[in-house]
């Protein structure tokens, strides 16, 4: 099975590098760094020691920051080398990491196509001495050549939704393979690691998700202070990290929110930030885009503006520290929701659409701690957000279980690393 994989993918490879080239018009990071999708790279230092991080977008990349500042403690004397699939991946990679990049602590790449020859040659050619894979990251090419190169291989902050686990079993031979080849998993739950175990997976521990380790920066958090003073005092609702076929359904709920809140919209992903500001623009309802704004947020927000559309990377903290509610995208249509423990972390409470299998068992514990509420339709969600802003008390409550939650959650990074350090070298 693994050598029709193989097949399939030498067979795609040029309508994939098509799609890439087209995909470039709009994200012009999709025509960068080309050869390194192939396995070509360009020369790099010796090391004592490389561990190899992969995730593959943006919110993988932000998972993965409190385990990388953790595996640069823990052994000072490696270097990471982090890679993804995207170009906002790792725009966002290059943010979170400036300094250890200046430094060389840290190195970015785009992985290469899973052909057993491309992952064999980015293998040799960077030597990493531990993998470590991000959530569901599941390659069988790269899982064979980590064998065959002796390279410990990891996947750590791991999940396995039930719709996932109907689609692999479709595969069950290939993903068996694939699932033997790890050297150790560290599952976010006891569900996800009872799934991984259907495919063959061994050595499972359960510790926790590392998303909720991640401290919010404090420069984020007084930059959306900032940003709050210049909307006034105005209630404000937050929609984050929404995705394709939600913006309508939001907009044409809009009228339902009270006259005076202000609606921070903050679409998931850049390439659509232009789209959603033609929607609002067609609806003719006031918006102002966080892109025509200065960082220091010198001018207050006209009290007539109804939507300030989030249209950045990397201020997802400063927003949700501007807001006084979240509602997390990627939940009012069937795409497994997104997760809610940032919003959490700042002491926001969040609301939820029914759609989240990706993240099933943690936004379950959320609703039962009463830290979010779960809603089926836009509309609700607009009823729901006028019964919070209205009701500052219940808000207040509510946002401070939500951030006890977060911190009730901490420890997971710090079980991985127990968890990866025999398989690393001390150099």
């Amino acid at each position: 099975m693994r050598y029709l994989y193989s097949f399939l993918w030498w067979f795609a490879l040029p309508f994939v590098l098509l799609r890439i080239w087209w995909r470039g018009r709009r994200e012009p990071g999709y025509r960068q760094h080309i050869p390194e999708r192939l396995g070509f790279y360009p020369v790099v230092p010796a090391v004592a020691q490389r561990l190899w991080i992969h995730a593959v977008s943006v919110g993988e990349t932000r998972a993965a920051e409190p385990l990388v500042r953790a595996l640069m403690a823990a052994f000072p004397d490696s270097q990471i080398l982090l890679t993804c699939m995207t170009p906002t991946g790792r725009e966002t990679g290059t943010g979170l990491f400036a300094k250890e990049i200046q430094s060389g602590k840290l190195i970015q790449s785009f992985l290469p196509y899973d052909t057993g020859t491309m992952m064999s040659r980015f293998i040799r050619h960077f030597r990493p001495a531990l993998c470590v894979l991000m959530e569901t990251e599941i390659w069988p090419n790269l899982i064979h050549q980590c064998a065959s190169h002796q390279v410990p291989l990891a996947l750590v902050n791991a999940r396995l939704s039930e719709r996932s686990l109907r689609k692999g079993k479709r595969f069950q031979s290939i993903m068996e393979e694939a699932a033997r080849g790890f050297s150790a998993v560290a599952a976010q739950t006891q569900t996800d690691a009872d799934r991984l175990s259907e495919f063959g997976a061994n050595q499972i521990t359960v510790t926790g998700s590392v998303k909720f380790d991640i401290r919010p920066p404090e420069d984020k958090l007084q930059k959306g202070l900032r940003l709050r003073h210049a909307i006034g005092d105005r209630p404000v609702l937050m929609c984050a990290s929404t995705r394709l076929g939600e913006e309508p359904q939001l907009l044409d709920a809009l009228s339902l929110l009270r006259e005076d809140a202000l609606l921070l919209l903050v679409p998931r992903h850049p390439q659509r930030f232009n789209e959603v500001a033609q929607m609002v623009e067609a609806r003719r309802i006031p918006m102002l885009r966080r892109s025509a704004l200065d960082d220091g947020f010198q001018e207050n927000i006209p009290s007539e503006t109804r939507i300030l559309l989030g249209d950045s990377m990397g201020e997802m903290f400063m927003y949700y520290a501007a807001c006084d509610l979240t509602f997390i995208g990627g939940s009012l249509e069937k795409l497994g929701g997104q997760n809610l423990i940032e919003p959490c972390a700042v002491g926001k409470p969040v609301l939820i659409g029914p759609h989240t299998f990706n993240f099933e068992a943690i936004t379950e514990d959320a609703i039962k701690a009463g830290a979010a509420i779960r809603i089926q339709s836009a509309k609700e969600l607009m009823e729901q957000a006028n019964r919070l802003l209205s009701d500052p008390d219940l808000r207040g409550d509510m946002g401070q279980i939500a951030r006890q939650f977060a911190e009730h959650q901490h420890g997971a990074t710090e079980r991985t690393i127990q968890l990866l350090a025999p398989f690393v070298r001390k150099p």
